[in-house]
């Protein structure tokens, strides 16, 4: 019974229900997911206690991140078919497991702990916990469905800001000798072990409270002002349902995970390379006149970026549409790559600009294309459709840092390289994007034979109930079934408390994370 309440016929709205509690549930799963952007924190820390090289603690992240586009693809259809909630708390679960088994690793000194934990088992929770919202979202704005994947994307590029000043907090107390602001400084294993407890804790709270709030709308739910019958006039918009099997066989998904991968290895490209290439970029003999602090700032403003490009972006294309949105990440991005290579190295605010405009659209790409799918293939699977395309991320989080790698192995030492060590990398990086833009060009309409049965895109029984007589589920344009029972006592509208909490709850820690970053970023500019 417990276990039926996760369901989603269990989960369907009742009348009065607001739909900006959605996107602060989607919020509390992404912001504790992003924190895998936040392991240079405690990076140094691992390595110091197990005796280990960068490269044998890197791959605990890399791990994490091709489970995460594993899980994505592998259970996108569970995803879809079991509902937001039960989805959310898988993650929940596998997240915080992913911590905890990581603590016993780091506590016990066995590294394939750490690989199992936050690697293997973390990364399971990082697929299910980013694609578990996002067909919500869409079903809930119909009208706005950029603003609506915007909005919880933005916090998984947010999550990194509110958990790298916690970590260091939390570093400080469990280990007196731990000095946050020096960059050479460690903290001992048991430091990082009670971290990653209070962390998995933490985590697993306000993600349940995330998907305690998530609910589905009805099929026969709607926005008021919002007719379905106007998208029929939109280009490259269709109200037609294609399921994931099907969308595969289309060449529309090989140009989409084209264009993911070209815009996401340009991306990482800068990202990857953030800190020390600020530093090479206005170095002159044996020193550079951007300092550490300085380049850490540098790395805070680009998540900063990343974080407001997922936003600012993605709603922009409701306006302007999908396929225009990425003819400009792709188009202005192979401009200002090209201004960065020749140029950037004239003043550190021009580089800044220049790189934090790219990580815009890097961020931007990865918010925008749950709603170019929507456009393209319908809100039916959309999620398993979005979770198989996000195996263009885990491809390109291979080749970009192989190419920028590549190009500066080849160019000298590091620590001794200068703006033209980097130039024929972004200048590469300009053939990349450009590969992307034609392919978003080629993107037309999915053809009709692709197209799930109107009647029942679903499949079993027209009927809507199955054998044992209970009402089942739908995955079409709304939610679920509008027959599905929804308690009478529910009937009411959402207390206004509840919707000041749940923002409050993904709001305020997203606010200091913020604050914290752009406190360090004025040494950038300092």
């Amino acid at each position: 019974m417990a276990m039926g309440m996760l369901d989603r016929s269990h989960t369907v709205a009742p009348a009065g229900y607001n739909r900006w509690l959605v996107p602060p549930a989607a919020l509390a799963i992404h912001l504790c997911i992003g924190q895998a952007y936040a392991t240079s924190v405690y990076k140094n820390s691992l390595v110091s206690h197990f005796d280990a090289s960068l490269t044998s603690i890197g791959i605990v992240f890399s791990i994490a991140i091709v489970m995460l586009g594993l899980s994505a693809a592998v259970l996108g259809t569970w995803v879809d078919s079991g509902g937001p909630r039960k989805a959310m708390v898988a993650a929940a679960l596998f997240w915080s497991t992913g911590f905890l088994v990581g603590a016993a690793g780091i506590a016990t000194s066995q590294l394939w702990l750490l690989y199992l934990g936050y690697g293997v088992i973390g990364g399971i929770g990082l697929g299910i916990g980013y694609i578990s919202p996002v067909s919500t979202l869409i079903k809930w704005f119909p009208d706005r469905p950029g603003l609506a994947t915007g909005l919880a994307i933005m916090g998984f590029g947010g999550g990194a800001l509110v958990a790298s000043p916690i970590e260091s907090r939390l570093l400080a107390l469990y280990d007196s000798g731990f000095d946050a602001s020096d960059t050479s400084s460690v903290a001992t294993g048991s430091a990082v072990a009670s971290m990653f407890v209070t962390l998995g804790i933490a985590y697993l709270v306000v993600m349940l409270f995330g998907a305690w709030l998530v609910k589905v709308p009805s099929d026969d739910w709607k926005p008021d002002g919002f007719d379905p019958s106007d998208v029929k006039d939109e280009s490259l918009v269709t109200t037609e349902s294609v399921s994931a099997a099907n969308a595969v066989k289309t060449p529309q998904f090989w140009l989409l995970w084209t264009v993911l991968f070209c815009n996401v290895t340009a991306g990482i490209g800068i990202l990857e390379q953030a800190s020390p290439m600020i530093q090479d970029f206005f170095r002159s003999g044996e020193g550079s006149s951007v300092a550490p602090a300085a380049a850490a700032g540098f790395v805070g403003l680009l998540s900063v970026c990343n974080m407001a490009g997922r936003f600012a972006w993605s709603s922009t294309s409701d306006v302007i549409g999908r396929k225009p949105t990425y003819l400009g990440y792709l188009g202005i991005g192979m401009a200002l790559y090209a201004v960065l290579a020749l140029f950037g190295g004239s003043s550190t605010a021009l580089f800044a600009l220049l790189a934090g405009i790219i990580i815009s659209f890097y961020g931007g790409g990865f918010a925008t294309v749950p709603a170019y799918l929507r456009d393209l293939f319908g809100t039916y699977q959309v999620g398993a459709i979005h979770g198989r395309l996000l195996t263009a991320w885990a491809a390109a989080g291979v080749a970009g840092p192989l190419i920028i790698n590549g190009f500066l192995d080849a160019q000298g030492t590091p620590g001794e390289l200068t703006a033209d060590a980097y130039r024929p990398a972004l200048l590469t990086m300009v053939g990349v994007l450009a590969i992307g833009f034609f392919a978003n060009l080629m993107v037309r309409p999915v053809a009709d034979r692709f197209h799930e049965d109107a009647a029942d895109p679903a499949g079993p029984d027209e009927s809507g109930v199955d054998e044992s007589g209970d009402e089942q589920e739908s995955s079409g344009a709304g939610g679920v079934a509008s027959g599905a029972r929804v308690d009478a006592t529910t009937q009411t509208s959402t207390s206004p408390a509840l919707l000041v909490i749940g923002w409050a709850v993904v709001g305020i820690p997203l606010a200091y994370g913020v604050w914290q970053t752009l406190v360090k970023t004025v040494s950038l500019f300092g």
